[in-house]
């Protein structure tokens, strides 16, 4: 992993491209973190649909980049060189929370991906249609 940024980066030093980038990456996280409370949210209600299969597709692109990037973001050396040297994470957590952001999350994201298949829709009783117990007749 990087070594923790010590020098501030102020949104009006930052060029363009790097402001560019931090809105895309905050985008992109927003939509992360959305796509996970999705994915935990249809593991406990047994919900499946197209929305949770992007969900954990999104969630499996996401895996995929940091394991390119040895656990960085793979586009932060061009971020760097884009003028932006902060890690994302260390944006809005101290450095040793922004460190440990990655490992809990994906931690958390492969307990909701086990969650989602070993909690299969059906297993929650419902109540029959019309309101009755249709296996007393």
């Amino acid at each position: 992993m990087r070594a923790a940024h010590t020098r501030p980066m102020s949104w009006a030093s930052l060029g363009r491209r790097a402001r560019t980038w931090r809105v895309v990456h905050a985008s992109w996280s927003v939509a992360q973190l959305a796509g996970l409370g999705y994915i935990w949210f249809c593991a406990l209600t047994g919900r499946r649909n197209r929305r949770l299969w992007s969900s954990v597709a999104f969630l499996l692109a996401e895996g995929a980049a940091l394991v390119i990037g040895h656990g960085d973001c793979p586009v932060g050396p061009r971020q760097a060189a884009w003028g932006d040297p902060v890690p994302f994470f260390e944006l809005v957590l101290p450095p040793r929370a922004a460190r440990a952001a990655i490992p809990v999350l994906a931690g958390i994201s492969v307990a909701a991906v086990a969650a989602l298949v070993l909690r299969r829709p059906g297993l929650v009783a419902r109540a029959p249609v019309g309101g009755r117990d249709q296996t007393r007749a």
